[in-house]
């Protein structure tokens, strides 16, 4: 059984690739090609990604885009080897920093209206709904939520976000399912 304790999350590298592809293809109904993610990589000056690590392997993965002044969360996703230990948490909270970095002054994204596992974190983590877009889900039409954080540099934004360090390398029961 995978131990949380021993993740660790960093940038995603180009060798990554492969390994992120294979966790979006066992968890998401429309997984993004690969080739998406080297381009990301390589050529949108917008994008931050991260991989979570056990030791050498990919764990799950995330990212951002800057939009002027906001972060958006693209991606998210979770090997379901390792759900509910707290990877999704740490993944959340690395892209947070890192758009906190990035001047980012919030983070915002889109969660599937039934996904009520990855909603949970993500409130535990001061997103707040703000919004729905109807049919936005190309495989079967199901909305999806905006949410959004609060000022990043918030003293509420801060308290959640040490809290959530807090709970690292914990089960976590209101981990991520799925992204989205």
């Amino acid at each position: 059984m995978a131990v949380a304790l021993s993740i660790a999350v960093e940038a995603m590298r180009l060798a990554d690739i492969d390994a992120v592809h294979e966790i979006e293809r066992v968890s998401f109904t429309t997984p993004w090609p690969a080739y998406a993610f080297e381009q990301e990589l390589t050529a949108n000056r917008l994008a931050r990604y991260v991989v979570a690590r056990s030791g050498l392997t990919v764990v799950g993965f995330g990212g951002v885009w800057l939009m002027v002044d906001e972060a958006h969360v693209t991606t998210i996703g979770v090997h379901p080897d390792w759900r509910r230990q707290g990877v999704g948490r740490r993944l959340l909270v690395a892209l947070i920093d890192l758009s906190e970095e990035l001047h980012a002054s919030r983070v915002t994204l889109e969660v599937r209206a039934g996904n009520l596992a990855a909603q949970a974190l993500y409130a535990d983590l001061g997103f707040e709904v703000a919004g729905r877009r109807s049919n936005y889900y190309t495989d079967d039409g199901e909305d999806a939520l905006m949410m959004t954080t609060p000022s990043l540099r918030s003293p509420e934004m801060r308290r959640l976000v040490a809290h959530a360090r807090e709970r690292f390398g914990r089960a976590d029961p209101t981990d991520l399912e799925d992204a989205g």
